[in-house]
């Protein structure tokens, strides 16, 4: 496989395309894999509590049990390996483990993380109606990282937001704490991705207001 590692960033995010067809019985190895998404983990995060879990499904059996709940997309099964990326619904419970080895490291006041645990719980508990939006949100930013980081060592990947979410959370035995947010194929491209067109920045950008 020829390996994509000195991507200039322009060239990167241009390259990356959404592809639907994959080398079929193609392995990535898991060290690989483990870097793809180490990488994707610099992704930004409110409070930095990191908003996302990320189920890898490689077995063959298990990719075929995905296919009906992905609407029959056959990149379920050819790709390398599917991510289902979840959603933290309860990602304030994340503060300790994020947050408390930087007191001991000396990194971070300790008044400073009495104060973040603080407005964490708060927010949580006041705004309980904001947790799904945050879910969403981080684990989007996770999902485009997770996409540039596969592309940068020469795998190809799709988004999908076609999948039945209520089946694949009994399929997969998916806690209540988490939301399914996309799944994801990644593998190596038997064919190129389809052209697409990207708006004028005329039609993007709106300076100081509407």
């Amino acid at each position: 496989m020829q390996k994509s590692t000195t991507l200039q960033f322009d060239q990167l995010v241009r390259e990356r395309k959404s592809v639907r067809e994959f080398q079929k019985h193609h392995m990535i190895p898991q060290e690989e894999l483990h870097e793809i998404i180490r990488m994707a983990q610099t992704a930004p995060s409110a409070w930095n509590l990191q908003h996302w879990k990320v189920i890898v499904v490689q077995d063959p059996e298990q990719k075929r049990a995905l296919l009906p709940i992905a609407n029959n997309q056959q990149q379920v099964v050819d790709a390398s390996a599917v991510f289902i990326i979840l959603g933290d619904l309860e990602a304030n419970k994340n503060v300790e483990k994020v947050h408390l080895p930087l007191v001991h490291s000396g990194v971070m006041p300790k008044e400073v993380y009495s104060q973040i645990a603080k407005d964490t719980e708060e927010e949580y508990k006041l705004r309980n109606y904001k947790s799904r939006d945050s879910a969403f949100l981080n684990a989007s930013l996770f999902s485009m990282q997770l996409m540039l980081a596969a592309k940068s060592i020469g795998y190809d990947t799709v988004p999908m937001g076609g999948f039945q979410v209520d089946p694949l959370i009994e399929k997969l035995h998916i806690p209540k704490r988490f939301v399914p947010v996309m799944m994801m194929t990644i593998g190596i491209a038997s064919s190129s991705a389809y052209t697409t067109t990207r708006l004028s920045l005329d039609d993007v950008i709106i300076h100081e207001s509407f």
